[in-house]
């Protein structure tokens, strides 16, 4: 508790305050002279620390790759799939996660308006009292008690004490809140790209697995269509019953697949109902619009790697943690040196109730005090160091992240331009595998050849018109995972609500904060139009 100075004389009262201030600047002369070049804060000013980040993608040659800016608001509309555009807003508004997020952030602004409110008196308190009391004869150590033994005591009045900030320790606390409300904005746009990446990646994973199945169920047919042009020539003692037993096999094994793939279905559509914040159910999906795979665009826009840094939420995200604990190095640095106070009290204080409000009952006290931990500084100064390695760990996780993003995003991209060559190799493939099964069971039925080359062309049909909708999927999954990578998706929170031409003109994404200047952004998830025109930054 700070106590007042004692002496009634200001001069005395302003010659010890000089005499602990010299002794400060004595103790520590570095410190002070930082303390006066940051503005009267003692420990280091944040600087946003160097990462490393590539000149360019290793594949920023490949015609398929776009190294300019580009707006990925509404990255998702690039597939022109109006449900999959449905199924992203409706994610964006009802999903819990994201909701979590969001009451993160007001969490996070309330804990920097505490930190704002600890600049004013820190303590403003109304007191009141009654006690009764009464003195013991054999505690006087002169006899009988000279005084009234019996008395009443009421007192009602109004304390307040007013730390300074003369070290800069309460305006750091501030910096710090600043920041990790910046955090948790860029944890809430972290999950939103998440969210939005993985509602369409399972929208996509679910017309794969129907496409398959459609796939199943059409060779079902052709090779039902087959076991009876095999049974046929066998009751006309043409062929053997291998021939029947082999095509009734190759139906059975194809009808096994039926299964799986709607077990696949099921549980993707439960996926997303989940990422929607609803129950499983079913979406009756295929009654609003054709069974298809969603179509990738030839060419990708990904810009430059120096971009992540300001596009990546979990980069931004980093960057600010590292900023929020250099912060905490001022704030325990503060503690080496003594705190002043100004304390001061009005009170009502009498015998009788009666007597309270009357004039002559106001008792007052003010008085500047300090406290000064001067026994303590192994255990401060070791403190101190501790929150300096914390904020080295805080500058290396920032840069592990922005070497992971540029991971990700290399991944996908070569992920994405080396599926599409194997999905264009497959199309070649499942052509000829067509018309080769087209032939053989022209010439099976013409007796030119044995069902086996029949069987072998059949199996090769389904193996290979199944790799190629499953390439197809995967095309549209890994483009979203460069999306994704790239941080595109959260700038939809800075679009109004339901607003068209709004979206037409979104901002500019921003650079990172100044610590001393946090944004304070509307946070209920966005109601987002189904799909807009992608617009150049």
């Amino acid at each position: 508790m700070l106590s007042p100075f004692s002496s009634g004389r200001p001069g005395a009262s302003a010659a010890r305050v000089g005499a602990i201030l010299a002794l400060c600047l004595l103790s520590g002369c570095t410190s002070i002279r930082q303390w006066w070049h940051n503005g009267f804060k003692v420990g280091p000013n944040y600087g946003r620390p160097p990462a490393p980040v590539a000149e360019q993608w290793i594949d920023a040659a490949d015609p398929g790759v776009q190294s300019q800016g580009a707006d990925y608001s509404f990255w998702w509309t690039a597939f022109q799939d109006p449900l999959l555009d449905e199924l992203v807003a409706t994610a964006c508004r009802q999903n819990l996660p994201l909701k979590v997020a969001g009451m993160r952030i007001l969490e996070a602004r309330a804990r920097r308006g505490v930190a704002a409110g600890n600049l004013f008196p820190q303590k403003q308190q109304m007191t009141g009292q009654y006690t009764r009391n009464e003195f013991s004869d054999n505690a006087f150590p002169f006899g009988s008690f000279p005084f009234k033994k019996h008395y009443d005591d009421w007192i009602t009045g109004f304390d307040a004490a007013w730390e300074l900030d003369v070290w800069g320790q309460l305006r750091r606390g501030i910096e710090a809140a600043d920041a990790n409300l910046n955090a948790e904005i860029e944890g809430y746009d972290d999950v939103l790209v998440i969210l939005q990446a993985e509602v369409a990646a399972a929208y996509v994973q679910m017309r794969t697995v129907e496409e398959r199945l459609e796939l199943a169920r059409e060779n079902l047919h052709l090779q039902s269509k087959t076991l009876r042009i095999v049974r046929d020539r066998f009751e006309q003692g043409i062929v053997s019953e291998l021939d029947v037993r082999q095509a009734g096999a190759a139906l059975n094994a194809t009808e096994s697949l039926i299964p799986t793939l709607e077990e696949s279905r099921r549980k993707l559509q439960n996926a997303l109902c989940t990422l929607m914040g609803m129950p499983p159910q079913e979406l009756h999906l295929d009654q609003r619009g054709p069974q298809v795979i969603p179509e990738a665009p030839a060419e990708i826009v990904v810009g430059i790697p120096a971009e992540l840094l300001r596009r990546r939420p979990d980069v931004r995200r980093a960057e600010r943690q590292a900023a929020a604990q250099c912060a905490q190095i001022g704030i325990t640095e503060a503690e080496l040196y003594p705190h002043f106070a100004i304390t001061g009290r009005i009170a009502l204080n009498a015998e009788n109730f009666s007597e309270l409000y009357a004039w002559d009952s106001i008792a007052a006290s003010v008085g500047p005090g300090f406290q000064w931990n001067i026994l303590n500084y192994g255990r401060i100064r070791n403190n101190v160091r501790v929150q300096e390695a914390r904020f080295q760990q805080a500058v290396l996780g920032y840069q592990d992240t922005v070497l992971k993003a540029n991971r990700e995003v290399e991944d996908a991209i070569v992920a994405f331009l080396r599926e599409k060559v194997r999905r264009e190799a497959l199309t070649r493939s499942v052509a000829e595998t067509e018309k080769a099964t087209q032939i053989a069971l022209i010439q099976y039925e013409q007796g030119i050849i044995d069902y086996q080359r029949v069987l072998d062309t059949q199996r090769a049909l389904l193996l290979q018109q199944d790799s190629l909708a499953e390439s197809r999927g995967k095309v549209a999954v890994n483009l979203i995972a460069v999306y994704k990578a790239i941080g595109g998706g959260w700038q939809m929170r800075l679009a109004a609500a339901g607003s068209q031409a709004v979206v037409a003109e979104l901002p500019p994404v921003e650079e990172p904060r100044p610590i001393d200047e946090p944004p304070l952004p509307p946070l209920p998830a966005p109601s987002v139009p189904n799909a807009g025109p992608a617009r150049p930054e």
